[in-house]
């Protein structure tokens, strides 16, 4: 059984835009229903069929959302940063989980009751409109994932893959290093292609002087190339 841990509340409040728009009282509320819960590195936080009971906040760390497929494949939907939220869909809409959450890397995850967030909603109209905002987002991403998988080439989605990256996780001081460390198999299981695929364009890109690659760090070395390659498809 996971415990409640004491000081992660500050954190709670400032992750989030969800947060700012509660009021005294609704902010009370939540003090005294949330929790917090540390996984290790690829621990389960839920499975497809789940029933859910709490959306969720990424509090530190990152959080993988993937479907297993053909095989026990795993094909990664996105990878959540802190600040970002998961698991409201199918609590909104009755649903179960269509999808399996895991901890990329090590995380605390903030999870509030379904009770408490559907008070909310109903309550609040900021807070309404806000998650609709929050799951209109979601669904043009995963429009333009469903478009970039089955229309490109393994170089277009492969070039796709790291520009996303990029644009999710952002980049460290030199302005070229993606701000994520990522295995081989990750980007194979984002770009939708077998992990042998993947080394073997990743390595096309580094020789055609495209990206650096050391280890699980990738710099982008020409974002501009990379961006044709992922219009060409």
């Amino acid at each position: 059984m996971r415990q409640k841990l004491d000081e992660p509340i500050t954190k709670l409040w400032e992750q989030g835009k969800l947060w700012e728009l509660l009021t005294d009282e609704e902010r009370e509320v939540v003090n005294k229903q949330v929790e917090f819960v540390n996984y290790k590195k690829n621990e389960i936080i839920h499975l497809e069929g789940d029933v859910p009971t709490h959306i969720m906040i990424v509090l530190t760390g990152k959080v993988r959302i993937y479907k297993e497929g053909i095989g026990q494949k795993p094909q990664i939907i996105r990878i959540q940063n802190p600040g970002e939220y998961f698991g409201y869909r199918a609590m909104i809409a009755g649903d179960k989980y269509n999808a399996c959450a895991n901890a990329f890397e090590p995380c605390m995850i903030g999870k509030l009751n379904k009770e408490t967030t559907l008070w909310l909603i109903k309550r609040n109209i900021k807070i309404c409109y806000r998650m609709m905002e929050i799951m209109a987002r979601d669904l043009a991403i995963s429009e333009l994932q469903t478009v970039n998988l089955t229309q490109k080439h393994i170089r277009g989605r492969l070039a796709e893959a790291l520009l996303n990256l990029k644009q999710n996780h952002g980049v460290e001081s030199d302005g070229k290093t993606l701000n994520i460390q990522i295995s081989r198999e990750d980007i194979a299981n984002l770009s939708s292609m077998t992990t042998s695929n993947a080394i073997r364009t990743l390595s096309q890109f580094a020789q055609e002087k495209l990206i650096d690659v050391d280890g699980r760090r990738i710099q982008l070395l020409d974002e501009e190339e990379l961006k044709r390659i992922s219009r060409l498809g």
